[in-house]
Formats: C-alpha cells, sequence, structure tokens
C-alpha cells in the first residue's frame, strides 16, 4: 500500500518531551486489510531494532523524519465515526517509552488498538496486557533460534520467546502469530519447528504463514535474490491446537 509522505517537524527541547514522542513516519488514512474485522488507518512509526533481509519498509526504518503526534491525533479526531480501528505499525513502536501514552490518548476518542510488533520487548508488552490497553495483537515469529540472526540480523530469539509465553499464558489480548516466508532464508522444516513450537506453548489462534512479495522481487536491505520457488505449504507439520492460514501464495 501507498504510503504519505513524512513530515520533518522540529526536535523538542525538553526532556520531557523527548520521552513522550514518538517518531512517527506517516498515517495510511484507510485499511480494510489490516485489523481484522475492522474498517481502520495505520500509523508507521520509524526506526526498528531488526535488520531483517527482506523487510518492506526500509524507508521507515531507516528514516528520520517525523510527523506531529498532534496532526495525526487531530486526524483520528476528525475520523471519528468513520474508522473503528487504528493500527500502530513500523518499524517497531514498542522501542519509545511514548507508545503508552499516544495509543491512549487514541483509546480516549473511542478507537480499537491493534498493535503489530517483532516481540523484543516483552516488558512493554506485558504493560499492555496488564493495563488491557490493546485490542489486537500481531506477533512475528521471524525464524526458529536457530535461523532467528540470519533473518533478523540480531540474537535476541530469547526476548521474542518471552513475549511469545506472555501472549500465549493470557487471555486478555487477542492476538495472532505471523511468519513471512522467503525461501532463501526458510524451508519446510523451519516452518514446521515453528508450528511444533507454537503447538508446545499451547497457542490457540491462527497462525498466519506469508509468501515474501516485494516489487522487482528482490530483497531491500540485503542482497537477497528473488525465490526460486515456493514454499511448499502441503509439507509442512499439522498443529493439534490451532489453524493455519496462508497469505499472498
Amino acid at each position: 500500500m501507498a504510503l504519505a509522505s513524512p513530515v520533518v517537524t522540529k526536535e523538542p527541547t525538553s526532556p520531557a518531551a523527548r520521552q513522550e514522542m514518538l517518531p512517527i513516519y506517516s498515517v495510511t488514512p484507510f485499511t480494510m486489510l489490516d485489523f481484522p474485522g475492522k474498517t481502520s488507518c495505520i500509523i508507521w512509526i520509524s526506526g526498528c531494532n531488526m535488520r531483517c533481509a527482506y523487510c518492506h519498509n526500509p524507508q521507515i526504518i531507516k528514516s528520520i523524519g517525523r510527523k506531529d503526534q498532534e496532526d495525526v491525533l487531530a486526524f483520528l479526531k476528525k475520523r471519528q465515526g468513520l474508522l473503528e480501528g487504528v493500527v500502530v505499525s513500523g518499524g517497531e513502536a514498542t522501542l519509545y517509552p511514548g507508545l503508552a501514552s499516544f495509543i491512549q490518548k487514541i483509546k480516549n476518542m473511542g478507537y480499537a488498538v491493534k498493535l503489530d510488533t517483532n516481540g523484543l520487548r516483552p516488558e512493554t508488552v506485558r504493560t499492555f496486557i496488564e493495563n488491557r490497553t490493546l485490542d489486537y495483537l500481531a506477533l512475528d515469529y521471524k525464524a526458529p533460534p536457530e535461523k532467528f540472526k540470519l533473518v533478523t540480523g540480531v540474537e535476541k530469539y530469547a526476548l521474542f520467546s518471552r513475549t511469545l509465553d506472555l501472549l500465549c499464558g493470557q487471555d486478555v489480548i487477542p492476538f495472532e502469530v505471523r511468519t513471512t516466508v522467503h525461501t532463501q532464508l526458510l524451508q519446510e522444516e523451519d516452518v514446521s519447528a515453528i508450528i511444533r513450537d507454537l503447538d508446545d506453548r499451547g497457542y490457540q489462534g491462527t497462525y498466519y504463514v506469508q509468501n515474501y512479495q516485494a516489487e522487482g522481487g528482490c530483497g531491500i536491505l540485503k542482497n537477497l535474490g528473488a525465490q526460486k520457488r515456493l514454499l511448499q505449504c502441503d509439507q509442512l507439520a499439522e498443529p493439534t491446537g490451532f489453524d493455519v492460514a496462508f497469505r499472498n501464495f
């Protein structure tokens, strides 16, 4: 989907203001695909603590451009009654201390809020669970532990694992788990390992396996070529406690 152009604003001078500020890259004003069952907009947050080879938003994760929060809140105020939900995506929004207060302002307008996250900030997710802040969460399960650094560029599977355990052990926030697959990085046995791990943790939602897609068929952050084959979905392990669905195949 097309992203709006970023608007650069002046850096706030007070430490408190900087702490609360979110580096908002842009706003997609309407989507029916990104928040299950709700008409929504997407707020894109700059910056990320991963460097995935197949990232489709490099302009967002590398950007220092910021769209003024008050302008975004004013936009949301005008859309009250027209939109049902707000998706906070990125990049990785949980990097920033100001996320919780920003989401609360959105909730106070009557919107449902969905968060997309890579799971590397388990304590932030714990706080959202304890405060019942979110209405939906999408967690990216990038790769099994032995391939986590290859796919994400970081050795932080343990942090992701803590987040997944937190989510599987609660019934406050509905959530989904999803994996984007480029067959140069992940094979059928890797996705099967993820399915078995989700079963072991008692996951009960839908697990989405997403085929990598990009304009030109090549990776963006690294030299990742076009896929030579698609994942063979009928060769994956069969889960016992949840469903598997496929996107973009």
